[in-house]
């Protein structure tokens, strides 16, 4: 019996038909249906309809074409003499190898305008029933037409590894139709299921501790720009799994604030020059310039210098030999050679800056993203966020709220000079993207203190203004943003006392008032959001 028969059904045509013509040219016999037996038969690519296998025509207005017994017998006939006699009797040839895709679901539940019936109407039932029938088959089968190529390649080398390559090509199709299936049980569910399917793209050494091996990052193909998996590694060590954790986390902070300052834009380019670096998730240096990128590197590593250390910035400038010159030595403590860092982020480097900040065994990664250069409001990430729990998980909308100075919701107790409330919007941005309870301290476009994950919000003011005194940053000035409102009025006190010249906080406390009266008293602005609009929780 010949085996070299391959059964070929594509909703997209693109690279079919030379597809196609590889396979004939390699001796292969070619079942289709449809427009793709007439895009290979057009092209004069000889190609046998499969309704010569089925019995009849397709059927349903074209609702069923390859389900039937024919079809899959010669997909899940296993290669022993008795299922292959028993083929022969039915004169159902051996189906080797399987190219199909599926009805663009996806895209039609992502429309705005979608119905039920538009989504059903895209919802393929031949394609998955094949890709899995070829699967459990253990056939050549290919769902991706990036595989097409690479199929053609290695039936040209002999078939090598077999088992292996064919191995891969099964798991492959049995997760894109479990993605498949999930998004119309998703749709249809209205909020009953949930879940994701992800290629494993970088297996790191171990995850957030050494007995936790091994950590991986895995791909959901997003389409998502600023997906972790579109960040190159263009020098130094593979990321690891909380490398993975932070870049997560700086993209949360980078983007709330450029989205911040794009809704508020003025006279300066609206998405300024911002330098980030976090540790352990939370941000321990930032600073902006509306003009100059070296500027706002400097601020930014002067923030905490001694958190920094072993830190990873985030960049959203190309990095020139004077911005690297700044990362790595601007203000350095006396009898340090060079600040250590664990990683740079940016979406560009210029020429000889990775050879300059190199670490020794490759301790410094260098990631590139060009979209880090063009962040805006569309930047923020949308998708709901997963969170693993014993036994299940936690699903919530992403963290989107952006503090707006015009938002007739935000009441405004006093009047903050237009440069302290740019420092406010800077405040904010980080405060709620740093793990609640949180402080955030910010004097002239830089972070000065951020008191971060604290029980009592007291504490939040108390660490915040303590970090900053330890790195030499005056506070008289400085503005402070709460990510949820204040209990008592000790919170604010702490920060008044020290200077800070105003407050940007929530309002849903019994003592709303008090805080609201102690701070017209001492001439504080005191900018309020209610809580239920504005709460800065994150990383509970």
């Amino acid at each position: 019996m010949n085996r070299k028969n391959a059964l070929l059904s594509v909703y997209n045509k693109t690279g079919i038909v030379e597809f196609a013509g590889s396979l004939v040219e390699l001796g292969w016999t070619l079942y289709s249906s449809g427009g793709t037996a007439k895009a290979i038969a057009t092209a004069g690519i000889p190609v046998q309809d499969v309704s010569t296998l089925v019995g009849g025509e397709a059927i349903l207005d074209h609702r069923v074409v390859t389900l039937s017994r024919e079809v899959h017998a010669g997909l899940l006939a296993r290669p022993i003499d008795i299922d292959i006699a028993e083929l022969e009797s039915l004169g159902i040839p051996w189906l080797d190898l399987v190219c199909v895709d599926m009805y663009p679901l996806k895209e039609e539940i992502a429309k705005s305008d979608c119905t039920p019936e538009s989504v059903i109407e895209k919802t393929d039932i031949g394609g998955p029933t094949i890709l899995r029938s070829a699967a459990k088959g253990q056939r050549i089968v290919m769902c991706d037409p990036t595989d097409r190529t690479v199929v053609i390649e290695w039936l040209k080398a002999g078939k090598p590894e077999r088992e292996a390559f064919i191995t891969s090509l099964v798991a492959k199709a049995e997760a894109t139709v479990a993605d498949y299936c999930l998004a119309s049980a998703v749709y249809h569910g209205k909020g009953d299921y949930a879940g994701m399917v992800g290629k494993k793209i970088l297996t790191c050494k171990y995850g957030e501790n050494g007995y936790q091996t091994p950590g991986a990052l895995y791909d959901t193909s997003s389409g998502d720009p600023l997906a972790l998996p579109n960040f190159r590694l263009v020098a130094g060590n593979e990321p690891s799994y909380n490398n993975m954790c932070d870049l997560d986390r700086l993209l949360q902070t980078i983007t709330h604030i450029a989205a911040t300052f794009e809704l508020h834009c003025g006279e300066t380019p609206c998405v300024p020059n911002i330098a980030l670096a976090v540790k352990h998730g939370n941000a321990c240096g930032a600073a902006f310039s509306a003009t100059d990128p070296v500027i706002a590197t400097e601020k930014m590593v002067i923030g905490d210098p001694l958190a920094i250390f072993g830190g990873l910035v985030m960049l959203n400038f190309h990095v020139t030999k004077e911005v690297a010159e700044a990362l790595l030595h601007h203000a350095l403590p006396i009898g340090q050679k060079k600040r250590l860092l664990d990683g740079i982020i940016a979406p560009s480097f210029e020429d000889g800056v990775i050879e300059m900040m190199m670490r020794k065994n490759g301790n410094c990664r260098f990631l590139e993203n060009p979209t880090l250069a063009s962040l805006s409001r569309s930047s923020l990430d949308t998708a709901p966020r997963f969170r693993y729990v014993r036994g299940g998980f936690l699903l919530q909308p992403n963290y989107t709220f952006i503090l707006d100075l015009n938002d007739p919701n935000l009441v405004k107790y006093g009047q903050a000079t237009p440069f302290h409330e740019q420092d406010i919007l800077f405040a904010k941005a980080i405060c709620d993207t740093s793990n609640s309870n949180t402080i955030t301290l910010v004097r002239d476009g830089m972070l000065i203190g951020n008191g971060v994950g604290q029980q009592a919000r007291v504490y939040g003011s108390q660490l915040a203004l303590t970090k900053a005194e330890v790195c030499n940053h005056s506070v008289d000035g400085a503005v402070a943003a709460s990510d949820s409102f204040f209990p008592f009025v000790d919170g604010v006190q702490a920060l008044v006392e020290a200077g800070i010249k105003a407050v940007i906080s929530t309002s849903a406390s019994v003592n709303d008032n008090a805080v609201i009266e102690y701070c017209q008293q001492n001439n504080v602005p005191l900018y309020l959001i209610p809580d239920k609009l504005g709460r800065g929780f994150f990383g509970h």
